[in-house]
């Protein structure tokens, strides 16, 4: 257990991660306390944050959480949470960009306000908090243990479907492109950037398809694996990424999508099954 122990630590470490009251944001942190980090949690809904907080302290493990409200829906949101993880803390090893927003409309009626407040979240607060916070990042790296950096795309970033999520799959393919490309400018600085791209999980954002175990199972029918994504799923990943065993990969896009991103409907040479 010592070397499984050594590989996969994440024992005081120090993250922010945005968007952690619900879903998978509230995955990952909870994967993380459990795992002995400190977790920032901030979201629209600061109350919501400080529940979670204490749920996730009361477990009694040797990480701890701490919430409090984060907006990155806004240039003065984004700065102002900047300004209240600097207030805690002048390093950072890990930042997971999980905040998100989606819309559903049909093409011909879909809402010019809309694209602007969906991207204004999953992709233009993304980048300026992360910007903001590349100090923090820095003072936590070193040359064998970069700090980390994960952004929340998505597998409708991956392939071509938006179910009327217009704005929401473009976001997520933006926040693919833009994860290699901060991967690459921020090699040099000791901070690896990767993302993950979910298929379906319970959360909040995806109440009205798996908000019941019936819901659930239906979606869970057309992944090619046979089921929805659960906590561990997410608590797994994001120890590779933000342990020693994932300190050499930057710029993946990480898919945990039950093998939707590969799958298709072609069928060249054999009859589909």
């Amino acid at each position: 257990m010592a070397y499984l122990d050594e590989l996969f630590s994440v024992a005081g470490k120090r993250a922010l991660i945005t968007g952690a009251a619900s879903g998978i944001g509230r995955m990952a942190a909870t994967a993380l306390v459990r795992a002995g980090a400190e977790v920032y949690i901030a979201s629209r809904r600061p109350e919501e944050c400080e529940k979670v907080a204490g749920e996730l302290n009361a477990l009694g493990c040797a990480g701890k959480a701490e919430g409090f409200a984060g907006n990155v829906g806004s240039e003065e949101g984004v700065n102002a949470l900047a300004e209240a993880v600097r207030a805690r803390t002048d390093h950072l090893h890990i930042l997971i960009n999980n905040a998100g927003l989606s819309w559903g409309e049909p093409l011909d009626t879909f809402p010019y306000h809309a694209w602007a407040r969906v991207l204004n979240v999953n992709v233009t607060g993304l980048f300026h908090l992360t910007r903001s916070l590349l100090p923090l990042l820095e003072n936590a790296a070193t040359d064998n243990d970069p700090a980390r950096i994960i952004n929340l795309g998505s597998v409708m970033g991956t392939q071509p479907i938006a179910d009327g999520a217009y704005s929401y799959t473009a976001s997520k393919a933006a926040v693919h492109h833009l994860t290699r490309t901060l991967a690459y400018e921020l090699a040099g600085r000791h901070i690896t950037v990767n993302a993950f791209a979910p298929g379906p999980f319970q959360s909040r954002m995806t109440a009205f398809a798996t908000g019941t175990d019936e819901k659930a199972a239906r979606v869970g029918s057309r992944v090619p694996i046979g089921r929805i994504g659960n906590p561990d799923d997410i608590a797994g990943a994001t120890l590779y990424l933000c342990a020693k065993a994932g300190s050499y990969v930057t710029g993946a896009i990480l898919p945990i999508d039950g093998g939707q991103s590969v799958q298709h409907g072609m069928s060249l040479f054999k009859e589909p099954d």
